[in-house]
């Protein structure tokens, strides 16, 4: 039977949360909020939904929380959610803010003793990057970082087979998220999820590269278990008087030396959220459309396609356990991502009960994933200026 698997029993209290960001006027943290509830398993207890406070109160009595529970800030979140006992305080902390706030807030929360999912990119700077992942390490934090892509069942699917060796060696590798939506310069209107994405103050280095080609960058080390070891890039800016990426191209040298190509973008006039990517092996060839992610396609040069879909019994254990839906009964974005909120919650849990997790429940990404990318974005920024090869090559901290 397909469906979520119920791994971790021994404790039945649900996982309690807090959220920053995701206030009256913010479209992902509804988006968040509704992926984190799906299984029954999360409750959201607390927040600091605004930078400014009256914002926040009013957030948190549309979502019926304890008005005692509703912060002006983060730092009084983690000062006061911190001070509670073990078991009445937050056991982690949603983060769905601009870049900049990423940081500050998963430091401070993470020191009050409270375990973290964050919003990609998972910083601004390799500093603070690498600053979380020694703290996550330091304090034995859960650090899960909203990658959502990976969450989709047949994406799972993908990793499997390659890794079974279905493919052969993996000797390319495309990855494309085009997207239009900033064809014209909307920051100029006031649109806000274009204001501070194209601001460098709070983006970053990159737009489009930090915002699009992070997913490009997991995605493409998620699936293929390969490591980028040199990228050459070109990034554009089109939008007028903008500072930052709004397209960019990648080639990639892996560890094994096989090739790729990224190609980026959020000037593709008529693209939506088009992230797709094809391996290619020296046996045959995977295809998946994240538009379409039920359905995963199979290429040999000398069989007949084959098309894995989304609910069967005939896919593999890790995608089973990922499902929710029998056949026939499409599943995609908020269940993804619900998928990541729910294993890094049964780690959580498993934690809280002395207990090892679950290799499915620790299939989530991590703060070394996010410093991954956030590596990725310096290095394809420094090609792009330097018009030359860089080496990729990431050491972790911790």
């Amino acid at each position: 039977m397909v469906g979520i698997v119920k791994d971790v029993e021994e404790n039945p209290a649900k996982i309690k949360y807090g959220m920053v960001g995701g206030g009256p006027e913010a479209f992902f943290g509804s988006v968040h909020r509704k992926a984190a509830a799906m299984d029954g398993e999360i409750e959201l207890v607390a927040g600091a939904f605004s930078s400014k406070p009256e914002k926040s109160k009013l957030q948190g009595k549309e979502l019926m929380l304890d008005p005692s529970r509703v912060y002006g800030s983060y730092e009084e979140m983690a000062e006061k959610e911190g001070a509670l006992p073990e078991d009445e305080r937050i056991d982690f902390a949603s983060i769905v803010t601009p870049n900049h706030v990423h940081h500050p807030a998963a430091k401070a929360l993470m020191e009050a003793g409270i375990h973290i999912v964050c919003d990609k990119p998972m910083t601004r700077t390799m500093e603070e990057a690498e600053d979380l992942c020694r703290i996550a390490s330091k304090k034995d934090r859960v650090f899960a970082v909203t990658y959502t892509y990976t969450g989709y069942p047949m994406v799972k699917q993908a990793k499997k087979m390659i890794a079974d060796g279905m493919i052969g060696d993996i000797r390319k590798v495309v990855v494309e998220y085009p997207q239009g939506w900033l064809t014209r310069t909307i920051e100029k209107d006031g649109a806000k999820q274009a204001v501070w994405r194209t601001d460098p103050a709070q983006a970053g280095i990159s737009s489009c590269m930090g915002d699009l080609g992070t997913h490009m960058e997991n995605m493409s080390n998620y699936v293929t278990g390969l490591e980028i070891t040199e990228v050459m890039a070109d990034l554009t800016v089109f939008g007028k008087d903008r500072v930052l990426d709004d397209d960019g191209n990648v080639l990639v040298h892996y560890n094994n030396g096989a090739r790729g190509v990224f190609f980026t973008s959020q000037i593709s006039v008529g693209d939506e959220n088009d992230l797709r990517f094809r391996i290619y092996g020296t046996e045959a060839s995977l295809e998946w459309h994240q538009e379409n992610p039920n359905y995963l396609h199979l290429r040999y040069e000398d069989q007949p396609e084959k098309v894995y879909k989304h609910g069967n019994d005939y896919l593999e254990e890790v995608a089973q356990h990922n499902s929710r839906l029998p056949f026939g009964h499409p599943e995609a974005f908020i269940e993804a991502l619900a998928n990541i909120y729910l294993n890094a919650a049964r780690t959580m849990k498993a934690k809280k009960n002395g207990i090892e997790p679950s290799e499915f429940d620790l299939d989530f990404p991590t703060a070394l994933d996010g410093a991954k990318g956030i590596n990725f974005v310096v290095k394809v920024v420094e090609s792009s200026k330097a018009k030359k090869w860089v080496d990729a090559r990431y050491s972790p901290p911790c």
